[in-house]
Parts: structure tokens; sequence; C-alpha cells
């Protein structure tokens, strides 16, 4: 399936510049540990190449209110990467993964021992973070948007293998899983910037649906990118149990004995049968079918803004919504 080249991130990130790399001076700070262990399993994760897209959320949000972000937008941003970092580490001993962003998983490295206790790290460390920032509301939100984020995983877990899982329940795993922390991102920078209720729902809704999008979309390329362009292997999701849109569009839409091969290749969890498995799902039209919904998903993302004055940031915020739909990685 076609798509349009994904536009550079660079002109968005340079209009955060400053604000990015205090955020990425103050993770460095942030992961120091006497325990040399945390730290090297941090940052293994934290600088392997990931693209900063939840704090770059976070940031843009903060400046389409306030041109001059505070010290507590970029704190903001950095409890967002931490979380979003802890539920990487988690997720990865509970996936089985050994590869991500092209690099060995830090339970590859570490153990699975290791991975899960520094993702615990993480997790009190952003929190630690919160309580410096001195904000009920900031921590109002985030203790929801984690609770929220703990229960998608559980809820994840209890549905793997499931050729009975419904559109319904996949798109409430992936609000928890995925769009509540960008959701969460947007709205507490939008806290440290002074905005009205009505900004700081304008920002929320922006965030829900740019995750909404963004995960949509990393289902549609697990089973149309590379692996080079990934940085894991196509199919991950088939191997681990995980039925996404495309998987579940494709068992609706298919019948008799196609119906029954692709009930099993899902139920064996493995990648003997993914050529044929990708095949079924180009035919069923499954790719067309998430990819309208991810497009719907940004169409929603930018009127959210419609009410936010027009200025630098918000225009980035919008390019960022059209990089999400058009990435290939």
């Amino acid at each position: 399936m076609s798509q349009p080249s994904a536009l550079p991130l660079d002109s968005v990130q340079l209009v955060v510049k400053r604000e990015l790399d205090a955020a990425n001076s103050l993770i460095k700070n942030e992961l120091t540990s006497d325990v040399p262990l945390v730290s090297q399993v941090a940052e293994h994760l934290i600088h392997s190449g990931g693209k900063r897209i939840r704090p770059l959320v976070a940031l843009l949000s903060a400046k389409a209110i306030n041109p001059q972000p505070s010290e507590s937008a970029i704190s903001a941003a950095v409890v967002i990467e931490f979380i979003h970092s802890a539920t990487l580490l988690h997720d990865d001993v509970v996936d089985g993964s050994d590869q991500r962003r092209g690099k060995d998983t830090a339970n590859t490295v570490f153990g699975n021992a290791a991975s899960v206790l520094v993702g615990d790290f993480l997790y009190s460390r952003a929190f630690q973070i919160m309580v410096r920032m001195n904000d009920l509301n900031i921590m109002h939100v985030m203790a929801d948007a984690t609770n929220l984020i703990a229960e998608g995983e559980v809820m994840q877990l209890m549905l793997s293998h499931d050729p009975h899982l419904t559109e319904e329940q996949y798109r409430e795993v992936i609000y928890r899983k995925t769009a509540r922390l960008f959701e969460a991102g947007a709205h507490i920078a939008a806290i440290t910037s002074n905005a009205s209720e009505q900004q700081q729902q304008a920002l929320a809704r922006f965030g829900k649906h740019l995750g909404c999008a963004f995960q949509l979309i990393d289902d549609v390329l697990d089973y149309t990118g590379s692996a080079d362009q990934l940085g894991k292997s196509v199919g991950d999701d088939l191997a681990e149990g995980k039925l996404t849109l495309p998987l579940i569009h494709a068992l609706r839409t298919l019948s008799g004995a196609d119906r029954d091969r692709l009930v099993s290749a899902i139920e064996a969890q493995g990648r003997e049968d993914l050529p044929w498995v990708i095949n079924a799902i180009e035919s069923s039209g499954a790719l067309l079918y998430t990819r309208a919904l991810a497009e719907k998903e940004i169409r929603s993302a930018k009127a959210a803004l419609d009410d936010l004055a027009n200025s630098e940031a918000k225009t980035a915020l919008l390019l960022l919504a059209d990089f999400a739909i058009n990435r290939r990685f």
C-alpha cells in the first residue's frame, strides 16, 4: 500500500529547540543514581534513538499557550518521557522482545529483572519530579493516566490470542496504553502555561486523537514496514499474540477456510504463516480501513486546535499531526 513520504521532524523540533535541549539535560540529570545498574539500564533505553514525540507534544502544547514556556513545562516533558520509557521497559519483558529501535532491548542486555525494576525507578522518579512541581492538578492528571495505562497493559494481556476481540475492545486498549499518555502530556503542559480550562481540554483532545492515530499507524506499519525502518521484526504483533485492527478487520472480512487459517496463525503465536497473513490482511482491505480511521483521528486532532490562537507552536502541532499520519517508521 503506497503512502506519502513522512514529513521531517526537524522543522517541528526547531520551534522548541531550546526547550528540548533543556529537557534532554534534565533527563540526563534525573537518571543519576548511586546504584550504577539503574543508570545503565535507563540510559540504554532513553538514549537508544527515540524521536521524543511525547515530550515534543508537551512542549509545543505549552508554547501554544505561552511563547516562553516555564521550567515546569520542561519538567512536564521529562515526566512524560520517563513514564513512557518505564512502560517500554515493562512491555519488552512482557512481550519477550529482543529488539527496539534497531538495538537490543534492555531486557536482552541486562535481563528481565533489571528491566522491570528500573522501569519502576523511572515511574517513581517521574512522580518525584511532579512533587517538586508542586501542582496538585498535574499530580491528579498523571495519577489517573498512569493507573489507566497499567489497566490497559493488563487488558491487552487478557485479550491476547483471542480471535473474538472486537474493534471496540481494541480501541479501548490503544486509548489506555498509548493515547492516554499523549493526552496527559498535552494537558499538564497546558496547566504549566496557566491555560484556561477550555484551552486545557482542547490540547488534551488534540493529544488523545494524535495518540490514537499514532498507534493505528504503528499497527499498519507492523505489516507493511521493513525491519530496518521499524527497528524491530515485521509481524511482531502477530508473534506476540496481539490482535491489532488490521487483524481484527481481516478476521471479520474473511470467511471459510481463509478465516480458519488466520485464526490458526493467531493461535500459533509464530511467524511461519506471516507471508500468507500479510497477503490476507492486504487483500481484505484491512490496511486501508485502519489508515482511514487514523486519518479520521488526525482530523479530530487538528479540529481540537481551532479555538487556539494562531502561533508558530500551533502550526508545529498541526505539522506534527501530518507527520504522525504519513510516517513510515
